[in-house]
């Protein structure tokens, strides 16, 4: 079975070129063999090598870089999947896209189920959000995985800056009221390598038919919740982290951002965990990452 990868520099696509060894001929792309922003070599490369899955981990992540560069954005996060998702149909190909918590507007108590109505309130969600329809609207064979809070030892991200931060700062100063559930790159690329291989389990021939029986957007992150806060004081505890600075709790409103964050990023992944496997909870997988 051929899977092509987008993205493979990127924090998911990284991990998942590793996570998917075995279950098919992985052809990894990074963006300057497929760039998402080119339609048409997106097309054209999708033509030449004519998967039998397309893996889109990529995507315009610079959530408040978006909110000034909102037709690139557009391009990468909607129209890119868009053309992907025709080109698999044409094909009979199936497609695993990644999605965001950022489709929500955050004013929700409770976590957020695949059946609440989205509200994206910036740039950025609002792309994915029109990338996730594009591929539901396609009639292929699909998974849309939402996730949020993305870290890993590769890339940028939260945990990486606030590694360097505490190596030069006597004190931080992290938003204490976002609530969310940060997800290991590795927990994201693990699952999805297990959904695979349950789907191809009595053989790639039958994998089609199976992820279009499941077919379906579905929640994956790791199991309970923190804030930023809470986040950065769990990572400077770690044995590993030598300097240990203050970690001082401030609001939202303290640490202005060109583009709004949804106060409740947590979503329920019970249906994932229903239908293929178990999730880590979030402070055991960040102990693994920080080993």
């Amino acid at each position: 079975m051929k899977i092509l990868l987008t993205g493979k520099t990127g924090q998911v696509g990284f991990e998942l070129e590793r996570s998917l060894q075995g279950l098919g001929e992985v052809i990894a792309l990074d963006r300057s063999q497929m760039d998402l922003a080119n339609l048409v070599q997106v097309r054209d490369v999708i033509r030449e090598i004519k998967p039998a899955l397309i893996i889109n981990p990529a995507a315009y992540t610079a959530v408040d870089k978006a909110e000034s560069e909102p037709d690139l954005a557009q391009r990468i996060n909607a129209d890119a999947p868009a053309v992907m998702a025709e080109e698999a149909r044409k094909l009979g190909a199936g497609m695993i896209h990644y999605s965001t918590d950022y489709v929500f507007d955050g004013a929700k108590t409770t976590p957020y189920t695949e059946d609440d109505a989205t509200c994206p309130i910036n740039v950025y969600g609002k792309t994915k959000l029109a990338g996730e329809q594009a591929i539901q609207a396609a009639d292929i064979p699909y998974l849309i995985l939402r996730t949020s809070w993305v870290y890993g030892m590769h890339g940028k991200n939260f945990l990486l800056t606030v590694l360097r931060l505490a190596q030069e700062r006597e004190e931080l100063r992290i938003v204490a009221d976002q609530h969310g559930s940060p997800t290991w790159s590795r927990t994201i690329a693990d699952t999805t390598a297990h959904i695979v291989a349950q789907l191809r389990s009595e053989g790639a021939h039958k994998f089609l038919d199976k992820l279009q029986s499941r077919s379906g957007l579905y929640h994956l992150t790791a199991r309970g919740q923190t804030t930023w806060h809470g986040f950065t004081k769990t990572i400077i505890d770690h044995p590993s982290v030598t300097r240990k600075p203050l970690v001082i709790p401030i609001a939202t409103q303290e640490y202005p951002l060109p583009a709004k964050r949804p106060g409740n990023s947590v979503l329920n992944c019970q249906r994932l965990i229903n239908a293929f496997c178990d999730l880590p909870t979030w402070d055991q997988a960040l102990k693994l990452c920080q080993q």
